[in-house]
Protein backbone atom coordinates (compact mmCIF):
# COMPACT_ATOMS: atom_id res chain seq x y z
CA UNK A 1 0.00 0.00 0.00
CA UNK A 2 0.99 3.08 -1.05
CA UNK A 3 0.68 5.90 1.86
CA UNK A 4 1.35 8.67 -0.39
CA UNK A 5 -1.75 7.52 -2.29
CA UNK A 6 -3.99 8.44 0.63
CA UNK A 7 -2.83 12.15 0.14
CA UNK A 8 -4.14 14.58 -2.86
CA UNK A 9 -3.37 18.61 -3.58
CA UNK A 10 -6.76 19.01 -1.29
CA UNK A 11 -5.19 16.82 1.94
CA UNK A 12 -1.70 18.71 1.65
CA UNK A 13 -3.37 21.87 1.58
CA UNK A 14 -5.08 21.35 4.69
CA UNK A 15 -4.35 22.77 7.89
CA UNK A 16 -3.78 18.76 9.29
CA UNK A 17 -3.16 17.45 6.01
CA UNK A 18 -0.42 15.35 7.89
CA UNK A 19 -2.62 14.07 10.34
CA UNK A 20 -5.53 13.26 8.12
CA UNK A 21 -3.64 10.67 5.93
CA UNK A 22 -2.42 9.33 9.60
CA UNK A 23 -5.65 8.83 10.64
CA UNK A 24 -6.87 7.17 7.42
CA UNK A 25 -3.58 4.86 7.71
CA UNK A 26 -4.63 3.77 11.23
CA UNK A 27 -7.78 2.50 9.50
CA UNK A 28 -6.59 0.50 7.14
CA UNK A 29 -3.51 -0.74 9.46
CA UNK A 30 -6.26 -2.02 11.89
CA UNK A 31 -7.48 -4.38 9.23
CA UNK A 32 -4.19 -5.98 8.13
CA UNK A 33 -5.05 -9.40 7.32
CA UNK A 34 -2.07 -11.17 8.40
CA UNK A 35 -2.26 -9.68 11.89
CA UNK A 36 -5.82 -10.07 12.15
CA UNK A 37 -5.57 -13.99 10.75
CA UNK A 38 -2.52 -14.19 13.76
CA UNK A 39 -5.01 -12.56 16.36
CA UNK A 40 -7.40 -15.47 15.77
CA UNK A 41 -5.58 -18.37 15.23
CA UNK A 42 -2.80 -19.49 17.27
CA UNK A 43 -0.59 -22.67 17.55
CA UNK A 44 1.43 -24.33 20.94
CA UNK A 45 2.56 -27.22 19.87
CA UNK A 46 -0.09 -29.41 18.15
CA UNK A 47 -2.96 -27.56 19.96
CA UNK A 48 -4.75 -24.88 17.28
CA UNK A 49 -6.55 -22.02 19.17
CA UNK A 50 -9.50 -20.77 17.02
CA UNK A 51 -10.80 -18.18 19.61
CA UNK A 52 -12.29 -19.98 22.43
CA UNK A 53 -12.32 -23.29 20.31
CA UNK A 54 -8.97 -25.60 20.29
CA UNK A 55 -8.38 -28.15 17.63
CA UNK A 56 -5.19 -31.33 18.38
CA UNK A 57 -3.55 -31.25 15.01
CA UNK A 58 -2.29 -34.46 15.69
CA UNK A 59 -5.72 -35.55 15.16
CA UNK A 60 -6.45 -34.90 11.92
CA UNK A 61 -4.25 -37.01 8.99
CA UNK A 62 -4.45 -34.13 6.71
CA UNK A 63 -4.85 -30.01 7.73
CA UNK A 64 -5.26 -28.07 4.09
CA UNK A 65 -5.92 -24.77 3.06
CA UNK A 66 -8.67 -23.37 0.81
CA UNK A 67 -9.93 -19.57 0.39
CA UNK A 68 -11.04 -16.74 -2.24
CA UNK A 69 -10.91 -12.85 -1.64
CA UNK A 70 -9.28 -9.90 -2.46
CA UNK A 71 -7.42 -10.15 1.18
CA UNK A 72 -6.09 -13.92 0.20
CA UNK A 73 -2.43 -13.60 -0.55
CA UNK A 74 -1.86 -12.17 3.21
CA UNK A 75 -4.24 -14.12 5.05
CA UNK A 76 -3.14 -17.29 3.98
CA UNK A 77 0.84 -16.61 4.25
CA UNK A 78 0.00 -15.91 8.12
CA UNK A 79 -1.63 -19.38 8.04
CA UNK A 80 0.34 -21.20 6.58
CA UNK A 81 3.25 -19.69 8.87
CA UNK A 82 1.36 -20.67 11.81
CA UNK A 83 -0.08 -24.12 10.92
CA UNK A 84 3.65 -24.92 10.19
CA UNK A 85 4.75 -28.35 9.77
CA UNK A 86 1.45 -29.22 9.85
CA UNK A 87 0.33 -27.17 6.64
CA UNK A 88 -0.18 -29.89 3.49
CA UNK A 89 -1.64 -28.06 0.68
CA UNK A 90 -3.60 -24.73 -0.24
CA UNK A 91 -5.28 -23.16 -3.52
CA UNK A 92 -6.08 -19.41 -3.00
CA UNK A 93 -7.96 -17.30 -5.49
CA UNK A 94 -6.77 -13.79 -5.39
CA UNK A 95 -7.88 -10.58 -7.54
CA UNK A 96 -5.64 -10.07 -10.39
CA UNK A 97 -3.28 -7.50 -8.88
CA UNK A 98 -3.32 -8.59 -5.26
CA UNK A 99 -0.55 -11.15 -5.48
CA UNK A 100 2.84 -10.87 -4.79
CA UNK A 101 4.08 -13.56 -6.99
CA UNK A 102 7.75 -13.55 -5.19
CA UNK A 103 6.70 -15.47 -1.63
CA UNK A 104 4.58 -18.24 -1.15
CA UNK A 105 5.44 -21.45 0.28
CA UNK A 106 5.63 -24.26 -2.31
CA UNK A 107 2.59 -26.22 -0.78
CA UNK A 108 0.57 -23.59 -1.49
CA UNK A 109 -1.21 -22.33 -5.03
CA UNK A 110 -2.22 -18.58 -5.57
CA UNK A 111 -4.45 -18.51 -8.47
CA UNK A 112 -5.65 -14.85 -9.55
CA UNK A 113 -8.94 -14.03 -11.24
CA UNK A 114 -11.25 -11.17 -12.31
CA UNK A 115 -13.55 -9.20 -9.88
CA UNK A 116 -16.36 -7.72 -9.88
CA UNK A 117 -17.58 -9.64 -12.82
CA UNK A 118 -16.72 -13.46 -12.82
CA UNK A 119 -14.55 -14.77 -15.06
CA UNK A 120 -13.16 -18.10 -16.67
CA UNK A 121 -10.05 -18.11 -14.44
CA UNK A 122 -11.93 -18.27 -11.39
CA UNK A 123 -14.07 -21.37 -12.92
CA UNK A 124 -11.15 -23.25 -13.15
CA UNK A 125 -9.31 -22.03 -9.98
CA UNK A 126 -12.76 -23.03 -8.60
CA UNK A 127 -12.58 -26.34 -9.87
CA UNK A 128 -9.02 -26.74 -8.66
CA UNK A 129 -10.70 -26.55 -5.02
CA UNK A 130 -13.04 -28.95 -5.93
CA UNK A 131 -11.10 -31.62 -7.41
CA UNK A 132 -8.69 -31.12 -3.73
CA UNK A 133 -11.68 -31.65 -1.60
CA UNK A 134 -13.38 -34.79 -3.67
CA UNK A 135 -11.82 -37.03 -1.38
CA UNK A 136 -12.37 -35.20 1.84
CA UNK A 137 -12.66 -37.67 5.29
CA UNK A 138 -13.76 -37.23 8.86
CA UNK A 139 -10.09 -37.11 9.93
CA UNK A 140 -9.01 -34.13 7.65
CA UNK A 141 -8.92 -30.56 8.49
CA UNK A 142 -10.21 -27.49 6.12
CA UNK A 143 -9.03 -24.17 6.98
CA UNK A 144 -10.98 -21.35 4.62
CA UNK A 145 -10.07 -17.88 4.55
CA UNK A 146 -12.27 -15.68 3.11
CA UNK A 147 -12.48 -11.71 2.34
CA UNK A 148 -14.37 -9.58 -0.10
CA UNK A 149 -14.44 -10.39 -3.70
CA UNK A 150 -14.79 -13.86 -2.82
CA UNK A 151 -17.91 -13.85 -4.77
CA UNK A 152 -16.94 -13.40 -7.92
CA UNK A 153 -13.29 -14.84 -7.41
CA UNK A 154 -14.56 -18.43 -6.35
CA UNK A 155 -16.81 -19.77 -9.14
CA UNK A 156 -18.91 -22.89 -10.21
CA UNK A 157 -21.90 -22.11 -12.11
CA UNK A 158 -25.09 -24.18 -11.42
CA UNK A 159 -25.18 -26.82 -14.11
CA UNK A 160 -26.85 -25.42 -16.88
CA UNK A 161 -25.50 -21.75 -16.34
CA UNK A 162 -22.56 -20.62 -18.43
CA UNK A 163 -20.44 -17.61 -17.50
CA UNK A 164 -21.25 -15.47 -19.98
CA UNK A 165 -24.78 -15.74 -18.22
CA UNK A 166 -23.57 -15.16 -14.65
CA UNK A 167 -21.23 -12.55 -16.36
CA UNK A 168 -24.17 -10.51 -17.74
CA UNK A 169 -26.66 -10.99 -14.91
CA UNK A 170 -23.54 -9.72 -12.46
CA UNK A 171 -23.37 -6.65 -14.61
CA UNK A 172 -27.06 -6.14 -14.63
CA UNK A 173 -27.40 -6.45 -10.94
CA UNK A 174 -24.16 -4.46 -10.14
CA UNK A 175 -25.79 -1.54 -12.42
CA UNK A 176 -29.14 -1.60 -10.83
CA UNK A 177 -28.79 -0.33 -7.30
CA UNK A 178 -29.05 -3.95 -5.91
CA UNK A 179 -27.58 -4.47 -2.51
CA UNK A 180 -24.67 -6.68 -1.92
CA UNK A 181 -27.24 -8.79 -0.12
CA UNK A 182 -29.81 -8.97 -3.07
CA UNK A 183 -26.99 -9.62 -5.22
CA UNK A 184 -25.19 -12.31 -3.20
CA UNK A 185 -29.04 -13.76 -2.75
CA UNK A 186 -29.04 -14.58 -6.58
CA UNK A 187 -25.53 -15.96 -6.30
CA UNK A 188 -25.95 -18.60 -3.85
CA UNK A 189 -28.95 -19.68 -5.99
CA UNK A 190 -26.99 -19.70 -9.30
CA UNK A 191 -23.51 -21.03 -7.61
CA UNK A 192 -23.13 -24.58 -6.27
CA UNK A 193 -19.99 -23.53 -3.69
CA UNK A 194 -21.97 -20.56 -2.91
CA UNK A 195 -24.32 -20.51 -0.38
CA UNK A 196 -23.03 -23.17 2.01
CA UNK A 197 -21.94 -25.24 -0.95
CA UNK A 198 -18.20 -24.88 -0.36
CA UNK A 199 -18.79 -26.79 3.00
CA UNK A 200 -21.27 -29.36 1.51
CA UNK A 201 -18.18 -30.20 -0.69
CA UNK A 202 -15.74 -30.51 2.33
CA UNK A 203 -18.18 -32.53 4.43
CA UNK A 204 -17.22 -34.64 6.18
CA UNK A 205 -14.11 -32.75 7.36
CA UNK A 206 -13.56 -30.49 9.96
CA UNK A 207 -14.00 -26.64 8.71
CA UNK A 208 -12.40 -23.61 9.79
CA UNK A 209 -13.72 -20.42 8.25
CA UNK A 210 -12.16 -17.27 8.79
CA UNK A 211 -13.88 -13.92 7.59
CA UNK A 212 -12.77 -10.56 6.63
CA UNK A 213 -16.11 -8.86 6.38
CA UNK A 214 -16.70 -6.59 3.32
CA UNK A 215 -20.57 -6.51 4.45
CA UNK A 216 -22.70 -3.88 6.03
CA UNK A 217 -23.37 -5.72 10.05
CA UNK A 218 -21.12 -8.37 9.10
CA UNK A 219 -24.19 -11.47 8.07
CA UNK A 220 -22.33 -14.27 8.26
CA UNK A 221 -24.47 -15.82 5.35
CA UNK A 222 -24.25 -12.88 2.84
CA UNK A 223 -20.23 -11.94 2.56
CA UNK A 224 -18.64 -13.95 -0.30
CA UNK A 225 -21.73 -15.38 -0.51
CA UNK A 226 -21.62 -17.55 2.67
CA UNK A 227 -19.71 -20.50 1.01
CA UNK A 228 -19.39 -22.78 4.62
CA UNK A 229 -22.45 -20.89 5.88
CA UNK A 230 -26.33 -21.81 6.15
CA UNK A 231 -28.31 -19.59 3.63
CA UNK A 232 -31.54 -18.59 4.84
CA UNK A 233 -32.73 -17.47 1.53
CA UNK A 234 -34.92 -19.11 -1.43
CA UNK A 235 -35.16 -19.60 -4.74
CA UNK A 236 -38.25 -17.56 -4.61
CA UNK A 237 -36.84 -14.58 -2.74
CA UNK A 238 -34.01 -14.53 -5.14
CA UNK A 239 -36.42 -14.58 -7.93
CA UNK A 240 -37.73 -11.69 -6.43
CA UNK A 241 -34.86 -9.30 -6.72
CA UNK A 242 -35.09 -9.51 -10.59
CA UNK A 243 -38.62 -8.33 -10.39
CA UNK A 244 -38.09 -5.64 -7.88
CA UNK A 245 -35.64 -4.53 -10.34
CA UNK A 246 -36.98 -4.88 -13.58
CA UNK A 247 -34.74 -7.21 -14.70
CA UNK A 248 -36.47 -10.18 -15.57
CA UNK A 249 -36.75 -9.56 -19.59
CA UNK A 250 -32.96 -8.71 -19.66
CA UNK A 251 -31.87 -11.59 -17.41
CA UNK A 252 -30.89 -14.88 -19.42
CA UNK A 253 -33.32 -17.56 -20.36
CA UNK A 254 -31.40 -20.34 -18.38
CA UNK A 255 -31.16 -18.58 -15.22
CA UNK A 256 -34.69 -17.58 -15.25
CA UNK A 257 -35.13 -21.30 -16.06
CA UNK A 258 -33.24 -22.37 -13.26
CA UNK A 259 -35.01 -19.73 -10.59
CA UNK A 260 -38.28 -20.75 -11.85
CA UNK A 261 -37.65 -24.46 -10.91
CA UNK A 262 -36.04 -23.99 -7.56
CA UNK A 263 -38.68 -21.59 -6.77
CA UNK A 264 -41.11 -25.07 -7.66
CA UNK A 265 -39.16 -27.45 -5.48
CA UNK A 266 -37.47 -28.90 -9.01
CA UNK A 267 -34.11 -27.59 -7.68
CA UNK A 268 -32.46 -28.76 -4.67
CA UNK A 269 -32.29 -25.77 -2.42
CA UNK A 270 -28.85 -24.60 -0.72
CA UNK A 271 -28.37 -26.17 2.20
CA UNK A 272 -30.47 -24.53 6.04
CA UNK A 273 -29.33 -23.86 9.19
CA UNK A 274 -30.64 -26.92 10.13
CA UNK A 275 -28.76 -28.88 8.07
CA UNK A 276 -26.35 -31.27 9.93
CA UNK A 277 -23.13 -30.70 7.88
CA UNK A 278 -22.68 -27.79 9.61
CA UNK A 279 -21.96 -29.61 13.14
CA UNK A 280 -18.56 -29.66 12.41
CA UNK A 281 -18.10 -26.43 10.58
CA UNK A 282 -16.80 -23.14 12.40
CA UNK A 283 -17.16 -19.78 11.20
CA UNK A 284 -15.06 -16.74 12.75
CA UNK A 285 -14.86 -13.05 11.55
CA UNK A 286 -11.35 -12.10 12.31
CA UNK A 287 -12.10 -8.28 11.18
CA UNK A 288 -14.83 -5.68 10.04
CA UNK A 289 -15.65 -2.67 9.18
CA UNK A 290 -16.74 -1.47 12.72
CA UNK A 291 -12.94 -2.37 13.90
CA UNK A 292 -11.31 0.26 10.84
CA UNK A 293 -13.80 2.87 11.93
CA UNK A 294 -13.22 2.61 16.14
CA UNK A 295 -9.27 2.75 15.09
CA UNK A 296 -9.49 6.03 12.98
CA UNK A 297 -11.66 7.22 15.21
CA UNK A 298 -9.04 7.04 18.31
CA UNK A 299 -6.20 8.17 15.81
CA UNK A 300 -8.36 11.00 15.34
CA UNK A 301 -8.92 12.01 19.20
CA UNK A 302 -5.09 11.20 19.35
CA UNK A 303 -4.19 13.82 16.50
CA UNK A 304 -6.32 16.49 18.62
CA UNK A 305 -10.05 16.02 16.48
CA UNK A 306 -13.25 15.90 18.66
CA UNK A 307 -14.10 12.65 16.38
CA UNK A 308 -17.76 10.47 16.71
CA UNK A 309 -18.30 7.39 14.86
CA UNK A 310 -21.55 8.22 12.91
CA UNK A 311 -22.52 4.80 11.81
CA UNK A 312 -20.97 1.61 9.96
CA UNK A 313 -24.46 1.19 8.73
CA UNK A 314 -24.07 3.58 5.86
CA UNK A 315 -26.57 2.34 2.68
CA UNK A 316 -28.84 3.66 -0.26
CA UNK A 317 -27.59 5.88 -2.83
CA UNK A 318 -24.25 7.15 -2.74
CA UNK A 319 -25.35 10.53 -4.28
CA UNK A 320 -27.98 10.74 -1.21
CA UNK A 321 -25.54 9.58 1.32
CA UNK A 322 -22.99 12.63 0.05
CA UNK A 323 -25.69 15.43 0.18
CA UNK A 324 -26.37 13.47 3.74
CA UNK A 325 -23.04 13.42 5.14
CA UNK A 326 -22.23 17.13 3.64
CA UNK A 327 -24.89 18.60 5.96
CA UNK A 328 -23.31 17.64 8.57
CA UNK A 329 -20.28 19.05 7.70
CA UNK A 330 -22.49 22.71 7.36
CA UNK A 331 -24.01 21.85 10.51
CA UNK A 332 -21.03 22.11 12.11
CA UNK A 333 -19.66 25.28 10.70
CA UNK A 334 -23.03 27.06 11.65
CA UNK A 335 -23.23 26.06 14.82
CA UNK A 336 -20.51 23.36 16.26
CA UNK A 337 -22.90 20.43 16.66
CA UNK A 338 -22.89 17.90 16.67
CA UNK A 339 -19.06 18.46 17.56
CA UNK A 340 -17.05 21.55 17.59
CA UNK A 341 -14.10 22.43 15.68
CA UNK A 342 -11.58 20.44 15.13
CA UNK A 343 -14.21 17.77 14.51
CA UNK A 344 -13.52 14.26 13.05
CA UNK A 345 -16.96 12.62 11.93
CA UNK A 346 -16.61 9.03 10.79
CA UNK A 347 -19.40 6.76 8.57
CA UNK A 348 -18.42 3.42 7.62
CA UNK A 349 -21.13 0.88 5.05
CA UNK A 350 -21.07 0.67 1.63
CA UNK A 351 -23.25 2.56 -0.70
CA UNK A 352 -24.85 1.83 -4.34
CA UNK A 353 -24.87 3.37 -7.84
CA UNK A 354 -27.74 3.16 -9.65
CA UNK A 355 -26.66 4.40 -13.19
CA UNK A 356 -28.70 7.17 -15.07
CA UNK A 357 -29.10 6.12 -18.04
CA UNK A 358 -27.99 3.71 -21.06
CA UNK A 359 -26.03 6.08 -21.92
CA UNK A 360 -24.48 6.18 -18.59
CA UNK A 361 -23.99 3.10 -18.87
CA UNK A 362 -22.47 2.34 -22.36
CA UNK A 363 -20.52 5.48 -22.25
CA UNK A 364 -16.44 4.54 -22.91
CA UNK A 365 -15.77 7.99 -21.28
CA UNK A 366 -17.80 7.36 -18.00
CA UNK A 367 -16.15 6.51 -14.98
CA UNK A 368 -16.38 6.22 -11.05
CA UNK A 369 -17.44 4.13 -8.09
CA UNK A 370 -19.41 4.31 -5.05
CA UNK A 371 -17.27 6.33 -3.14
CA UNK A 372 -16.28 8.92 -5.87
CA UNK A 373 -19.53 9.33 -6.53
CA UNK A 374 -20.86 10.03 -3.05
CA UNK A 375 -17.73 12.44 -2.90
CA UNK A 376 -19.03 14.16 -6.14
CA UNK A 377 -22.62 14.47 -4.75
CA UNK A 378 -21.32 16.48 -1.65
CA UNK A 379 -18.93 19.36 -4.13
CA UNK A 380 -21.74 21.76 -3.95
CA UNK A 381 -23.27 21.44 -0.62
CA UNK A 382 -19.81 22.50 1.00
CA UNK A 383 -18.77 24.92 -1.27
CA UNK A 384 -17.91 27.66 0.44
CA UNK A 385 -16.94 26.78 3.41
CA UNK A 386 -13.21 26.91 5.41
CA UNK A 387 -11.20 24.52 6.41
CA UNK A 388 -14.00 21.38 6.07
CA UNK A 389 -13.29 18.11 3.98
CA UNK A 390 -14.95 15.49 2.65
CA UNK A 391 -12.73 11.85 2.29
CA UNK A 392 -14.76 8.96 0.53
CA UNK A 393 -12.32 5.74 0.98
CA UNK A 394 -12.82 2.26 -0.45
CA UNK A 395 -10.76 0.32 2.12
CA UNK A 396 -9.87 -2.00 -0.52
CA UNK A 397 -7.93 0.46 -2.65
CA UNK A 398 -10.22 0.15 -5.33
CA UNK A 399 -13.45 1.93 -6.25
CA UNK A 400 -15.65 0.52 -8.34
CA UNK A 401 -13.65 -0.20 -11.89
CA UNK A 402 -11.10 2.39 -11.61
CA UNK A 403 -7.36 2.63 -9.76
CA UNK A 404 -8.57 5.14 -7.27
CA UNK A 405 -10.17 4.33 -4.06
CA UNK A 406 -11.78 7.37 -3.46
CA UNK A 407 -11.70 11.26 -3.56
CA UNK A 408 -11.31 14.51 -1.44
CA UNK A 409 -13.86 17.21 -1.20
CA UNK A 410 -13.02 20.68 0.33
CA UNK A 411 -15.06 24.41 0.84
CA UNK A 412 -12.89 25.43 -2.04
CA UNK A 413 -13.20 22.62 -4.83
CA UNK A 414 -16.66 23.55 -6.17
CA UNK A 415 -14.76 27.05 -7.53
CA UNK A 416 -11.66 25.11 -8.72
CA UNK A 417 -13.32 22.91 -10.67
CA UNK A 418 -15.24 26.33 -11.83
CA UNK A 419 -11.48 27.80 -12.62
CA UNK A 420 -11.35 24.65 -14.89
CA UNK A 421 -14.53 24.62 -16.67
CA UNK A 422 -15.62 21.54 -15.09
CA UNK A 423 -19.45 21.80 -13.73
CA UNK A 424 -20.03 18.71 -11.00
CA UNK A 425 -23.33 18.09 -12.00
CA UNK A 426 -23.36 17.43 -15.38
CA UNK A 427 -20.30 14.66 -14.17
CA UNK A 428 -22.65 13.31 -11.77
CA UNK A 429 -25.39 13.21 -14.32
CA UNK A 430 -23.44 10.71 -16.34
CA UNK A 431 -21.46 8.78 -13.23
CA UNK A 432 -18.88 10.31 -14.40
CA UNK A 433 -16.71 10.66 -10.61
CA UNK A 434 -13.52 9.89 -11.64
CA UNK A 435 -12.44 12.16 -14.44
CA UNK A 436 -14.43 15.02 -12.54
CA UNK A 437 -11.74 14.46 -9.58
CA UNK A 438 -8.69 13.51 -12.15
CA UNK A 439 -8.86 16.69 -13.04
CA UNK A 440 -8.73 18.27 -9.65
CA UNK A 441 -5.50 15.87 -8.54
CA UNK A 442 -8.19 14.70 -5.86
CA UNK A 443 -8.90 11.17 -6.54
CA UNK A 444 -7.34 9.20 -3.87
CA UNK A 445 -5.13 6.14 -5.49
CA UNK A 446 -3.13 4.07 -2.37
CA UNK A 447 -3.33 0.75 -4.95
CA UNK A 448 -4.31 -2.54 -3.68
CA UNK A 449 -4.28 -2.58 0.12
CA UNK A 450 -4.79 -5.47 1.02
CA UNK A 451 -7.68 -6.17 2.90
CA UNK A 452 -11.39 -5.32 2.15
CA UNK A 453 -14.23 -4.04 5.05
CA UNK A 454 -16.30 -1.92 3.38
CA UNK A 455 -15.96 1.92 2.65
CA UNK A 456 -15.21 4.92 5.31
CA UNK A 457 -15.79 8.45 5.10
CA UNK A 458 -14.15 10.83 6.84
CA UNK A 459 -16.21 14.54 7.63
CA UNK A 460 -13.57 17.12 8.88
CA UNK A 461 -14.03 20.33 9.97
CA UNK A 462 -10.28 22.08 11.33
Amino acid sequence: MDLEGLSTHSVRGLARGEGIVRILTAALKAVEPGEAVSKHLQRQSSVLQVDDRAFDLNRFRRVRLVGAGKAGFPMALAAVEILGSYFSEGLVIVKEGYLDKGQSPISLEFREAGHPIPDKRGIEATQGIQSMLADSQPDDLLLVLISGGGSALMTAPAPGISLADLQKLTGSLLASGANIQQINMLRKHLDIVKGGGLARMASPATVITLILSDVVGDPLDVIASGPTVPDPTTFSEALHVLERYQLLESTPAAILDRLRRGARGEEEETPKPDDPLFKEVNNVIIGSNALAAQAAQAAAQSEGFNSILLTTFLQGEARQAGRFLASLVRQITVSGQPLPRPACLIAGGETTVTLRSNKAQNSLSSLGGRNQELALAAVSEISGLADVALIALATDGGDGPTDAAGAVVTGDTLTRAQRSGLNPGDFLSRNDSYHFFAALDDLLKPGPTQTNVNDLTFLFAL
